[in-house]
């Protein structure tokens, strides 16, 4: 996925797109489903432009899935370790 791609897609769908990839499956076999680890929605939320000025927050959220350790970074980058 190119860094243009990847700015205007949401965290979560990357987090997928990512573990697939790395898996050489397809997102949709994923088991579990993302949301019985992680909010899909908050995580999203996460780095949303601001209301009040439409800046984007920074920082980074990490948790475990499928026996990767996900980071997810308010740059776009999803990193599995």
């Amino acid at each position: 996925m190119n860094d243009t791609q990847s700015a205007f897609t949401k965290p979560s769908l990357r987090v997928l797109e990512e573990i697939a990839d790395a898996e050489d499956v397809s997102p949709a076999a994923l088991e579990p489903p993302l949301n019985e680890v992680v909010d899909p929605t908050a995580l999203d939320r996460l780095f949303e432009p601001t209301a009040t000025d439409g800046s984007t927050r920074s920082g980074r959220v990490s948790f475990r899935y499928r026996g990767y350790a996900v980071t997810v970074t308010s740059n776009g980058t999803v990193e599995l370790e």
